[in-house]
This record gives C-alpha cells, sequence and structure tokens, in this order.
C-alpha cells in the first residue's frame, strides 16, 4: 500500500523592490522571471529620479508593477506602493534594494517582518570597517532583513566581523548581459579589430587602452591620460578610446591634446553591437577609479582590466581582477604606479589568447544572470548561504528560454 503524495508546497511570491531598472539590470530580471522554484514581480519606477541613467525595457515575461518615487533631499526619496506591498497578502517575500536612505524601505522591511513575510537586502554592502555613525545607521539597517544578497566576499567578511553570521549572508556577485556580449562577439568580422582601430585612430598599429564610464570627476580619467603620456615619454605609445560622456568631456579632450595622447571619445553606446568591436579591439580597460560593471564588461570580452588596489574605495567586481592573469592593480591615486602596471600590457598589439580566456572564464563562472538566478533562489527558498554551492550543485547554466 502506498502512501498518498504529499502536495507540492507552493513557489514563494517574491516582490523585487528598486527605485527603478537601470538598463543593465535588464538581463537578471529576464533571468528571474524565467525561476523554475519561485515567482517574482518586479516593482519599481520606470525613471531614475536622481539622474539620468537610462531605463530597462522588459519582455511581456517579466511581471513590472510602477512604484513612483518622489526625491526628498539628495539620495533620500519616498517610494508609493512599498508599504502596501509589505502589508498585503500578495507577495511571501520582499526583496528590497538596500538603500539606508529611502524611509518607505525601512518601514516596508519592518512591516513585512511583523507580518510574517521574508525579508531579504540586495546590494554592496560593507565596502569598508564601519567607523561613522552612518556606516552604524547601516549596520542597524541590515539587521531588518533576514539574509542580505551580497556582490562580493569582501562585504560579507566585514559582515562577519561585525557579528553577522556567514549562513545570513549570499554571495550572488553582479552582472551584464553576457549573453548579448558572447553574441555581438561571435557576429564580429575575423578582421574586426583592424577595422576599428583604423576608424578609432591615425596609428592603428599601436596597442590600445579603452574605458567605459561616465566622464565624470570621480573617475580620475585625467590619471589614465596622464600615465600614458608618461608612457609615451619612454618611449611606449598607445591609443586611448573613451566609451561615455559627462561634463568632464571638454576638459580631457584638453588635456588628451595638450598631453599628445590619441584619444577618441565615442560618447555614450548601449548597444553591444556597438560596444563589442570597440572593447574587443583593445589591449586592456582601465579604470583609474572605481571600476564597477565595467570590469564585468571588459572581462567578459576577454579584455583584462587595470584599477587601483584601495578595495575600501573600490566596487566589488574588483575581487575578479587576478594581478597578471585577468589584468593588474595599482597604488591608489598614483600615476606613476599606474603606468607601471599598464606597461606590460601594452608590448604586443593584442592580449595573449590565455588571458583573454582567463578573462572569460571569471565571468561565465561567477558574474551572469544565470548565477545570480540561482544565487537569490537559493536565498528566497530560505537555504543557508553557501559560498561554494556552485560545487555542490554545479555551475548554474542560463535557463532554457536566455
Amino acid at each position: 500500500m502506498t502512501s498518498p503524495a504529499s502536495p507540492a508546497k507552493a513557489r514563494p511570491r517574491v516582490a523585487v523592490v528598486y527605485h527603478f531598472y537601470a538598463h543593465y539590470r535588464a538581463a537578471v530580471v529576464e533571468e528571474l522571471a524565467r525561476s523554475t522554484v519561485a515567482d517574482y514581480e518586479f516593482l519599481g519606477d520606470d525613471r531614475d529620479f536622481q539622474g539620468s541613467i537610462k531605463a530597462a525595457t522588459f519582455s511581456d515575461r517579466v511581471r513590472f508593477r510602477k512604484c513612483p518615487c518622489r526625491q526628498i533631499k539628495g539620495p533620500t526619496m519616498w517610494q508609493r506602493g512599498v508599504i502596501g506591498a509589505a502589508l498585503g497578502s500578495r507577495y511571501d517575500t520582499i526583496v528590497f534594494l538596500s538603500s539606508p536612505y529611502w524611509p518607505a524601505t525601512w518601514i516596508g522591511a519592518l512591516v513585512a517582518r511583523l507580518r510574517g513575510k521574508r525579508v531579504l537586502f540586495w546590494g554592496i554592502g560593507w565596502i569598508a570597517q564601519p567607523r561613522k555613525l552612518k556606516d552604524r545607521v547601516r549596520a542597524a539597517y541590515y539587521l531588518l532583513a533576514h539574509d542580505l544578497l551580497l556582490y562580493g566576499h569582501n562585504a560579507k567578511q566585514i559582515g562577519i566581523a561585525e557579528g553577522f553570521g556567514p549562513e545570513r549572508m549570499h554571495v550572488v556577485f553582479n552582472s551584464l548581459n553576457y549573453a548579448a556580449q558572447r553574441e555581438a562577439e561571435a557576429g564580429l568580422p575575423a578582421d574586426s579589430v583592424t577595422q576599428v582601430r583604423q576608424r578609432l585612430f591615425a596609428n592603428p598599429d599601436r596597442p590600445m587602452v579603452v574605458c567605459t564610464t561616465r566622464l565624470v570627476p570621480h573617475r580620475r580619467l585625467d590619471m589614465l591620460i596622464e600615465a600614458l603620456r608618461l608612457l609615451r615619454e619612454e618611449g611606449i605609445e598607445a591609443n586611448l578610446a573613451l566609451v561615455g560622456d559627462g561634463p568632464e568631456r571638454q576638459a580631457l579632450e584638453a588635456q588628451a591634446r595638450v598631453a599628445q595622447v590619441p584619444t577618441t571619445f565615442t560618447g555614450a553606446l548601449y548597444r553591444e553591437e556597438e560596444i563589442a568591436p570597440i572593447m574587443t579591439a583593445a589591449n586592456i580597460l582601465v579604470a583609474p577609479g572605481m571600476s564597477g560593471l565595467a570590469t564585468m564588461h571588459a572581462l567578459g570580452y576577454g579584455v583584462p582590466v587595470i584599477t587601483h588596489d584601495d578595495p575600501f574605495e573600490q566596487a566589488p567586481e574588483s575581487e575578479a581582477i587576478q594581478a597578471g592573469v585577468t589584468g593588474d592593480l595599482f597604488r591608489r591615486g598614483d600615476v606613476h604606479d599606474l603606468a607601471r602596471a599598464m606597461r606590460p600590457w601594452l608590448a604586443s598589439p593584442r592580449p595573449p589568447r590565455h588571458v583573454a580566456e582567463a578573462c572569460r572564464g571569471i565571468v561565465a563562472r561567477f558574474y551572469t544572470p544565470w548565477f545570480q538566478r540561482a544565487a537569490i533562489d537559493r536565498a528566497v527558498l530560505g537555504r543557508e548561504a553557501d559560498d561554494i554551492f556552485w560545487l555542490r550543485e554545479g555551475v548554474p547554466q542560463p535557463s532554457e528560454a536566455s
């Protein structure tokens, strides 16, 4: 006699609450929408309340609810609909973007906890050991969540030092649209590197440096131009392509002219079909300030990355840089050390094949939308954080429709 089958456990109904979904979040949102273990709905505004970052567009598969944001002052804003989502019965789990500057998130997280919902915070987490009052406020804010979804291991180590249980902190990394990158690169002609360098520069045989970023002061692109000037004085000539736009463009154009560093400003590019030819033509990507998602972008195209070495002033994506393998680090603020770090990568017209393979390999394993989906699914299901779940369960793969 067989025992009756136990009823299948209902899939968690999950609200993911962001202020708005930037264009570079589209791939992970689409991947979460294809989850086979949880039903995700995405709440947020359709515009950036602080700036002009392009908003994501989604397929019909993604369930999106508009929750408008109203700026109060600086990074502080109020978001409608968040507390209602926490109060109602539509969701049993809520994933909040972990900004402590948003009062609605504080209240929404507390209300959700009181209503018996599971609460997760998704974000960078700690960058440095908490020392200031605002750091203590952030730590208190994190206590509202059952678990944290963090971009890197450095944040987790700081969290452990601050008394947070490691089983509550899931390292989910970060990602761009890696599938679109691979597709765009596969579609390039065999002589793409030659074509791009000839189109962008008068001396296309020189090595090429690229940076994809907003042209703003804290990115320290002035340091990059100065480092290339120092290398030119040593007899190492290189071309520079800056992909992006911003208020520093005129000043950087003037600096490049005076320094006699051949520089092409492409303006802001968003489509991988436009970015891929430029990125794959480069020897290295150099980010003198915080590297951020530019690291993922370059490594995904097989291009090594150079950025500064101060983890307390750095983005978590820099953890993917292995010195001498997928790039290098230089002493923060030291232009001579930046030139030193760049020098060996400009010794040949193109990076070696094994370097490109190592760069793509680290992204393919950890920094993809499907790795994020698998890691977030585990947290949503209430499993303890496991930094090597991908070894026990296999490296996550794209969902069938990806």
